[in-house]
């Protein structure tokens, strides 16, 4: 093996202990360190991910950044493509059985997975596995073995298993084994550093017990906040619509990043962007002077977020389509078109729905009375008003949601 060049320790460290949770414990880690420096010999650095759904978003970078980082360190990072436990389902902060996916539903989310991941990986250096190959081969015998090596007690320790015991919410048996197959996992990688989000903390310390059960020497946990959503409330996932997507449109991120609490801002630098140290501490000296207006910090947030997922020019463009729509009131440079070829008059509920510019009857509804819909600048109040349409018409639903109609008859 070629010589790597690790930095010292002390180096590594600095990196690694940035915007985490707990690292448990630091003193194997610091260990585990020096030993491959002293052997030459890059750590095993898992993150596990069911493929529960196709889209990532800035909540799922985080613990991605952090495996880049140790990529950056010269370890070696494996991603591990849940396409077997997606079938049981991860019970993690569930208050009920989260619904199973098929192996096929699994196999094609993780495509997208994949390749969104990579924006944030290097891929060439990423071990990208599938834990199928391993679970998929375990006999009845080999489940029965790995269960007797956890006690039920110990199972119901964790947090949301305690909770709907107490409270009469049913555990199914497959999602008790979904800790230890996700222990498993680190044994069949040989995991020396297992990353995940604070909801994993339970599984993450099952992996290494199993670990010790196999005789092997056990994991460092590195655990990662759950980055709040554009709301400032609930943590960011696509059920509650405060998400920032990798994929989104330029025009999208920037518009939804500076949608988020002020008191979110350094959170997100730290959490979601590459910046060294010391540029953090001077966006923390910023946020911190009374003269600054942190809505100019949020624009390099913003500014920044685009051009880690797209490039720099979107960047600059995304900022001018904002400031037209947003500050100047006007409309994007470019609106997708919709060929309108339904009755008209039409309700503009039914347009609403038909454009897909809400997901439900009652959400069209709720938006018109918010006063979030209008034609051509002119606001609509009544939602059982019909609209005649006429060709080239704007409607625009919410803060960001344009489309031209085209009229075909």
């Amino acid at each position: 093996m070629s010589s790597i060049n690790f930095p010292p320790v002390k180096e590594q460290l600095d990196l690694i202990k940035r915007g985490t949770t707990e690292i448990i414990p630091i003193d194997e880690l610091e260990q585990k360190l020096q030993k491959s420096i002293n052997e030459n010999k890059p750590l095993n650095i898992k993150l596990g991910c069911d493929p529960t759904k196709p889209d990532l978003h800035l909540g799922h970078s985080v613990v991605l950044r952090k495996l880049a980082q140790f990529q950056q360190l010269g370890h070696q990072a494996v991603l591990i493509i849940g396409d077997f436990t997606a079938m049981i389902g991860d019970p993690s902060g569930r208050n009920q059985t989260r619904p199973p996916l098929t192996f096929d539903e699994a196999k094609e989310n993780a495509k997208s997975y994949i390749e969104q991941a990579s924006k944030i990986l290097d891929k060439d250096k990423t071990k990208i596995v599938y834990n199928s190959e391993w679970l998929g081969k375990m006999n009845f015998e080999d489940v029965i073995k790995l269960a007797s090596k956890y006690t039920v007690a110990r199972m119901l320790e964790r947090d949301d298993f305690t909770k709907r015991f107490k409270t009469g919410i049913p555990i199914s048996m497959h999602e008790i084994l979904y800790p230890l197959a996700q222990a498993m996992d680190s044994v069949a990688i040989e995991s020396d550093v297992e990353l995940g989000g604070t909801d994993q903390k339970f599984n993450l310390l099952v992996g290494r017990d199993i670990q010790r059960e196999n005789n092997m020497e056990p994991q460092v946990i590195v655990t990662m906040p759950l980055l709040v959503g554009t709301d400032g409330v609930e943590k960011m996932s696509k059920s509650y619509g405060n998400y920032i997507g990798i994929d989104d449109k330029p025009q999208d991120i920037f518009g939804k990043t500076l949608s988020i609490p002020d008191d979110l801002i350094y959170l997100y630098f730290e959490l979601t962007t590459d910046l060294e140290s010391e540029e953090l501490k001077s966006i923390e000296a910023e946020l911190d002077d009374l003269s600054k207006n942190p809505r100019d910090i949020k624009r390099k947030l913003a500014r920044k977020l685009v051009e880690m997922y797209h490039n720099k020019d979107a960047a600059e463009n995304a900022e001018k389509e904002f400031d037209k729509i947003f500050v100047n009131k006007g409309t994007p440079d470019e609106i997708e078109e919709f060929n309108y070829e339904g009755e008209n008059p039409v309700s503009i509920i039914d347009l609403i729905s038909i454009v897909n510019f809400a997901a439900s009857r009652g959400e069209a509804r709720r938006l018109i009375q918010q006063g979030g819909v209008s034609i051509d600048g002119e606001k609509i109040s009544d939602f059982n008003q019909n609209i005649q349409l006429k060709s080239e018409q704007v409607l625009k639903v919410g803060k960001r949601k344009f489309m031209k109609i085209l009229v075909n008859n």
